[in-house]
């Protein structure tokens, strides 16, 4: 537009009050869309007011002067007043975010306005044309020629574009460059997109997506605290309601099924501990554009203390919050309602895996008792052992329940984790049947917790009841690894094996930090924790005379603390049972010794680690060398495998010589005395 052209006002409403909407006129994208698509309402409302900066082009500029762009304004009105479209099936787009944020009729014509460039290449070529700086955009000196007919209608126009409720709410923004009517309108980030119908949302939001699976919640749905966040979700009245559990990402989705069971839908966003500036408008303004709730995961605070959660002051509709408990603090004028998100009972947990897997329905119990994933986890490795069975046409079994639930349920592995899937079996491990027994026993008790925690109500109330704590100790190479792996194979869960000397760590906290890290893995995937060697983490406390001391001191008391609340099984591996400090003792359910194993367990080593089928020279006597050589498992193991290689050199079965020069190696490397050769066998 020509800086010398007069610049008339155009009235654009009657004699009302355009501003709060209180007057009889219709704003652009309040026109009646009986007959419109979502979409063609909203390019029918930009052409009609394109049709009015054709009006106020005409008006302003000289005969001719800029005929063409005239020409394309007007041709774009008419071809909107001819356009028919299906009735709408749902609320249109605009009404919701008009009716979330309450909008007036003059702030949603500044939406249209501000929308024109995204509606169509045509508009932005325009608005380059009269724009101050040549961008692509109109400026809030156009909106007061396009909507203004006085001086005071100017003033509150100012007043809309500085604080009115489009500009709180995130919907319309207002540059920040040159003066004030020189400066930039725009709508919300992607918006424009949303209001034609379209599943677009700002690059700057993370969301979440997939099914809401609510199997296993009713119980807790059922809850005082549920019941009420229901009442305030289904009214769409400005609550915020608060869901904390242990972990947000758990928050999330039972917030997700606490907004589906109150017959609303969730717009599911996670937040970083620093997000991006007005996140939480975008997530507000994008879910009202939908008719969805804004349920938001906040991710932990960098340092000590609690978040401050968004206020959300300008959203008119409830908004649900998730996070750690203790880990938000919420302010702002909005009620707050807190709902605890606890992890679910094993009653919970087997009506949801029956829910979700009735092929497996008389194992439902075992899996509850194994697992304990959310809904959504659960429906994920249900899918998948139903695809997996499916590909060998046989309907799904609890194993491939398991595999899935593996996949599925991952794990944040943290320095000094090492993931083991566990492939032994009971035939692998060789013990006395007293031991190999107490080994059964412990797994007895993670399998039947609903009969004896839930029905006959053991230990009711008290932290980690759910966890089984064992101290493996004995000899290196007397199968205690062997011996959790095992236990974890039978369980169907990952086996985690903890480094000590990565986990600990010389910062003050640090220590304490990871440790936490992998409790935390360990619980979500239900895997078993080994911590080897761990006479030198659980290690005795000492007196203290230096600030050593006193925080290695510290390190202790936080393990038995979190030990004891650990809700699994925890083996604590040691060669070296009288450095366990006797306060972990007393927090164990089972002390397990591994002795050197005699010679019938020497020679049934022996067999287990020689597979079947591998050709046996005849004058290989296991018996003989069980009786010969008192060495561990580990050792045995060795021995084995190397006497396979030295004839596989030869080209022959595996003969005494190979076995006895094999277990000689050993015998060297532990710097023991070899005891000879067997009876009867000379010297190669």
């Amino acid at each position: 537009m020509a800086d010398t052209a007069p610049r008339l006002l155009v009235p654009r409403f009657g004699g009302g009050d355009p501003f709060h909407g209180t007057n009889g006129s219709t704003p652009h994208l309040g026109l009646d869309a009986a007959e419109e698509t979502v979409s063609a309402r909203l390019a029918r409302a930009a052409a009609a007011l394109a049709g009015d900066l054709a009006g106020l082009l005409d008006q302003a500029l000289a005969p001719g002067e800029h005929g063409s762009t005239r020409d394309f304004l007007y041709a774009m009105a008419r071809s909107a007043e001819d356009a028919a479209g299906a009735p709408p099936s749902a609320p249109h787009p605009v009404d919701l975010v008009a009716a979330a944020f309450g909008l007036s009729p003059v702030e949603l014509d500044l939406v249209t306005l501000a929308g024109l460039p995204e509606e169509h290449e045509g508009y932005a070529g325009v608005l380059r044309t009269l724009h101050p700086r040549g961008e692509p955009r109109p400026t809030a000196g156009l909106a007061a020629q396009l909507l203004c007919a006085t001086p005071a209608d100017r003033a509150l126009l100012r007043g809309v574009l500085e604080s009115g409720a489009a500009v709180r709410a995130g919907v319309l923004r207002l540059g920040d460059e040159g003066p004030f009517w020189e400066r930039t309108l725009l709508p919300a980030d992607a918006l424009w997109s949303a209001l034609h119908g379209l599943d677009v949302w700002p690059a700057a939001l993370t969301r979440v997506g997939g099914p809401v699976v609510a199997a296993g919640l009713d119980a807790w749905l059922a809850l005082p605290e549920c019941a009420a966040a229901r009442a305030a979700l289904a009214a769409g009245r400005p609550w915020t309601v608060l869901v904390s559990a242990d972990d947000e990402g758990r928050a999330l989705r039972r917030a997700a099924a606490l907004v589906q069971s109150a017959g609303r839908a969730p717009a599911r966003f996670t937040f970083a501990a620093q997000p991006p500036p007005d996140a939480d408008r975008l997530a507000s303004v994008h879910a009202a554009a939908r008719g969805l709730v804004p349920v938001i995961a906040l991710a932990p605070p960098d340092g000590p203390g609690a978040h401050t959660a968004p206020a959300f002051a300008a959203h008119d509709g409830p908004v649900v919050l998730c996070a750690r408990t203790g880990g938000a603090r919420v302010s702002g004028p909005r009620p707050v309602l807190e709902v605890p998100a606890a992890p679910l009972t094993p009653g919970a947990r087997e009506a949801m895996w029956r829910a979700l897997v009735p092929e497996v329905e008389d194992d439902a119990a075992v899996l509850a008792a194994r697992y304990t994933v959310d809904p959504e986890t659960a429906r994920a490795a249900a899918e998948d052992a139903r695809a997996l069975a499916g590909l060998e046409g046989r309907p799904p079994a609890v194993h491939d329940v398991a595999r899935g639930v593996r996949t599925r349920a991952g794990l944040a592995l943290s320095s000094g984790v090492r993931l083991i899937r566990p492939t032994a079996g009971w035939d692998r491990l060789v013990l006395p049947g007293e031991r190999a027994g107490q080994l059964r026993e412990a797994i007895g008790r993670l399998m039947h917790q609903a009969t004896v925690l839930d029905g006959w109500r053991f230990l009711s109330g008290r932290t980690g009841a759910r966890g089984v704590r064992m101290l493996f100790a004995g000899p290196s190479g007397t199968g205690k690894t062997l011996a959790a792996e095992v236990m974890a194979q039978a369980l169907g869960v990952d086996l985690l094996m903890v480094d000590v000397s990565r986990v600990v760590s010389k910062w003050i906290g640090e220590t304490e930090k990871n440790l936490s890290e992998v409790f935390d893995a360990a619980e979500n995937a239900q895997a078993v924790l080994l911590f080897d060697e761990a006479d030198a983490l659980f290690g005795k406390r000492t007196e203290v005379s230096d600030a050593h001391d006193r925080y290695a001191n510290l390190e202790t008391a936080f393990l038995l603390t979190r030990l004891e609340r650990f809700e699994g099984l925890a083996v604590l591996s040691t060669n070296l049972r009288q450095n366990i400090d006797p306060a972990f003792l007393r927090r164990l359910e089972f002390v397990v010794d591994f002795p050197e194993p005699g010679p019938a367990e020497r020679e049934a080593l022996w067999r287990c680690h020689i597979p079947h089928g591998v050709p046996l020279g005849p004058c290989l006597n296991l018996r003989e060398l069980a009786a010969t050589y008192p060495v561990v498992g580990g050792l045995i193991r060795n021995a084995a495998v190397a006497a396979a290689f030295l004839a596989a050199a030869e080209g022959s079965p595996i003969t005494a010589q190979h076995a006895v020069r094999a277990i000689r190696r050993e015998y060297d490397k532990t710097g023991r005395a070899f005891p000879g050769l067997p009876s009867g066998m000379s010297a190669p």
